[in-house]
């Protein structure tokens, strides 16, 4: 592979690099979830320790005492502590795996110098490892949260089968994100800093903490210009509520996912040949 030569864009490159460079992504994803709690006295088992912790406070501040409730018609009006917490933690997974994608992406270069410097490698796919690193957190939460769902409300909803295409989209999307923030962070180091705000401002600006029928008429459409506004809807629609989900704004989330995959990886490609420079 020739670092500083030109680099293939295609979309089927990016496909044909994923699958042939596999094995070293499983193995760098590996050690990354490893590192991660190397040290700690409860290792890997923290994974499900900090969400299950999370759930608890989210579920004793917002219903206890805030006294908040989910909008009428979402759910039963005489939900529960417990409906109300699911309600807002499902949300909460969602944003938290975009939120660490976009804050890991700038320093994943400048992070492995060594990868780029002084051997061969396919760079390209240290985006896909830290993409499946937050994954795996997601996938860890997300069992928190369905089986506290069995435990109390003693069911979970035939219509789960089709989250793993809800959540699709938001994957290809955030992977083609880090490509675009990884290549850019590397020559503005400020891309860290806005990231972070970026974030921020995601959770208010998502339907997080409040469904979308709480807002006034005029400004719902405006929020589902924000391509993780259908996802969250559609993630409880058919995780909680036992709803299918939006075929079509599915349609749209995954016609948008696949873009944003395609543009960032082009855009990591035709700007790597640059990084060891600045580096």
């Amino acid at each position: 592979m020739e670092m500083h030569g030109a680099q293939p864009l295609s979309p089927w490159h990016m496909v044909r690099s994923g699958l042939q460079n596999r094995q070293l992504i499983l193995q760098l994803t590996k050690r990354e979830i490893s590192s991660r709690y190397r040290g700690s006295v409860m290792g890997v088992a923290w994974s499900f320790i900090n969400p299950l912790l999370l759930l608890t406070i989210y579920t004793f501040v917002f219903s206890s005492v805030f006294k908040a409730r989910w909008a009428a018609g979402a759910v039963d009006p005489s939900e529960s502590k417990v409906d109300f917490a699911l309600i807002l933690f499902a949300g909460l997974i969602i944003h938290g795996f975009c939120a660490e994608c976009i804050n890991t992406a700038p320093k994943l270069i400048l992070s492995n110098v060594n990868y780029v410097k002084k051997v061969v490698f396919p760079i390209e796919v240290l985006t896909i490892t830290s993409t499946l690193n937050a994954l795996f957190h997601f996938g860890v939460s997300l069992s928190v949260l369905l089986a506290t769902q069995l435990f109390f409300n003693h069911s979970i909803p035939m219509t789960a089968l089709y989250f793993p295409l809800v959540i699709l989209p938001l994957v290809l999307m955030m992977t083609g994100i880090s490509w675009l923030l990884a290549a850019l962070g590397t020559y503005i180091r400020d891309i860290g800093q806005i990231t972070g705000m970026a974030v921020t401002a995601l959770l208010f600006l998502s339907p997080v903490f409040y469904p979308i029928s709480a807002l006034p008429e005029e400004y719902q459409g405006w929020l589902y210009i924000n391509p993780l506004t259908a996802i969250i809807e559609n993630g409880r629609a058919t995780l909680l509520f036992g709803h299918t989900p939006d075929w079509h704004s599915m349609a749209i989330s995954f016609g948008i996912g696949v873009a944003v995959c395609i543009i960032g990886y082009a855009f990591f490609q035709k700007t790597r040949a640059g990084f060891a420079d600045v580096l």
